[in-house]
């Protein structure tokens, strides 16, 4: 469909939609069904229409193996929390964290292990942090953007062995082909991470911010552990009934690590690759899925030769998996919207109406409006494949740095995911911190967009230097 204004009102529907409630999933079912209506404007054709695109997300088979991570994981979690692994952990640690500093320090370390992809290292790392509230002076929402900061704006800036790399490297090599341009797109991206100046900005801003600012929120208990909230709903990970017992989570979080890893580098080398591009060229989320799969069944075995209940360990799996559905159907109607918005033409309509831009200027104005788009859609991966081709045209009518004008639009694609209130990675961090989505998204804005000015700045800057 040829892209105009319409492609643009299911976004403000949604935004609309979610001031006025103070919640995200009514905002995205209503901007959906209004989407649907404008491609089958008939009585139930907008239904019909809606259904088939929630359909069509749920059974895509990217989308099917990340639901099946998120209910594994999380069920996973639930195995480690009932058999004493996060209170052992939690009392192994406890003796040396008991600051805002070394929590900062603790998740930082974390990344090296938990950096494949920005879901993984959230239902990784939140569940572990947030049974560590007690001890250390933060809110909920200081503990989520702490996380988040290292995940997104880090994970997009490393060259191997994550889920976006391989993604990344297919729009540029999209890109070149046609332009019939012949270099290595894999070399560009790596020319690219030097440029991808929101990420590097947000990581200083974003651990700065947290180290440094007070929060003006009473530091109530429930603030301190969500757990206690609601005691009788959810066990607490840290409760004096559980064992103690730490290697009930080493064991299981570093096998799920070594063997993404591994498989990962084995999924591309069994394609004939050898490092480090067997890293790049594998498919990293059937690698996680796999590697997750097979640490369950491991924890399982452990769980039966340690003497504990098989029935309790399934029942608390599915519990603790079922404890992101919501989640799971959030996402369900963001894939769907998602799609809605590509069949309006959204991305034409963003093409066609950047003739404006001064050829001086593209890198700034490409990174503005990629940021403007990646905020509505909630998405990086989806910003990336809408406005590449768009900074592939104008970079080379203008011969405007090449690496500079692809960093700028990974950069655009970064804030909407660290950001929005649409982004998985939002919606999944507020689910397991129990934080409301809406009050999340606007804490974190302010700092997101303190980036976001220091990063037009440097794009300007850039563009006079190269």
């Amino acid at each position: 469909m040829e892209g105009s204004w319409i492609a643009v009102v299911p976004f403000i529907v949604v935004i609309v939609t979610a001031m006025w409630t103070k919640q995200v999933f009514p905002g995205l079912t209503l901007g959906l069904i209004v989407g649907a209506y404008f491609i089958q404007p008939t009585l139930l054709g907008g239904m019909q229409v809606s259904i088939q695109y929630i359909v069509d997300g749920l059974t895509d088979i990217n989308n099917l193996q990340i639901i099946i991570f998120l209910y594994m994981f999380s069920g996973l979690v639930g195995i480690i929390k009932i058999s004493g692994g996060i209170k052992g952990f939690v009392d192994l640690t406890s003796k040396r964290i008991d600051s805002k500093k070394e929590a900062i320090v603790l998740t930082w370390l974390s990344t090296l292990g938990t950096f494949s992809a920005p879901s993984f290292r959230i239902v990784t790392v939140a569940p572990i942090m947030k049974a560590l509230l007690t001890k250390i002076n933060m809110t909920r929402k200081e503990l989520a953007f702490m996380i988040e900061t290292s995940t997104q704006p880090v994970i997009v800036l490393i060259p191997i062995a994550t889920a976006s790399v391989g993604y990344m490297v297919s729009v540029i090599e999209m890109g070149l082909q046609n332009h019939g341009i012949e270099q290595d797109p894999y070399s560009i991206f790596i020319q690219s991470i030097p440029f991808n100046f929101f990420a590097i900005t947000m990581i200083i801003v974003g651990t700065l911010f947290v180290f440094f600012r007070h929060s003006k929120e009473p530091l109530i208990e429930e603030e301190r552990d969500p757990n206690k909230v609601n005691i009788e709903k959810e066990n607490a990970a840290t409760a004096d009934d559980l064992p103690s017992k730490p290697w009930n989570l080493i064991i299981p979080v570093t096998l799920v690590i070594t063997l993404t890893l591994f498989l990962t580098w084995w999924d591309g080398f069994t394609k004939g690759f050898r490092f480090p591009q067997a890293f790049i060229e594998a498919d990293v989320l059937q690698a996680m899925v796999l590697a997750l799969f097979i640490t369950v069944l491991f924890t399982f075995l452990m769980q039966v030769a340690q003497r504990n209940s098989l029935k309790k360990m399934i029942h608390e799996f599915i519990e603790a998996g079922n404890n992101l559905m919501s989640v799971i159907l959030l996402l369900s109607v963001v894939w769907a919207l998602s799609s809605v918005a590509d069949e309006l033409g959204f991305s034409s309509f963003v093409t066609n109406n950047v003739d404006w831009i001064p050829s001086l200027f593209i890198p700034p104005v490409m990174f503005l409006i990629g940021s403007f788009v990646s905020y509505f859609i909630g998405s990086s991966w989806g910003t990336w494949g809408i406005l590449m081709p768009l900074g592939f045209s104008l970079a080379q009518a203008a011969d405007a740095s090449l690496p500079l004008v692809i960093g700028a639009v990974f950069a655009s694609g970064s804030f909407g995911s660290f950001s929005s209130p649409l982004s998985d990675n939002t919606n999944t961090i507020a689910k397991i911190l129990g934080l409301n989505v809406i009050q999340y998204a606007r804490y974190k804005l302010g700092p997101a967009l303190v980036a976001v000015i220091i990063s037009t700045i440097l794009y300007s800057i850039m563009t006079l230097i190269l």
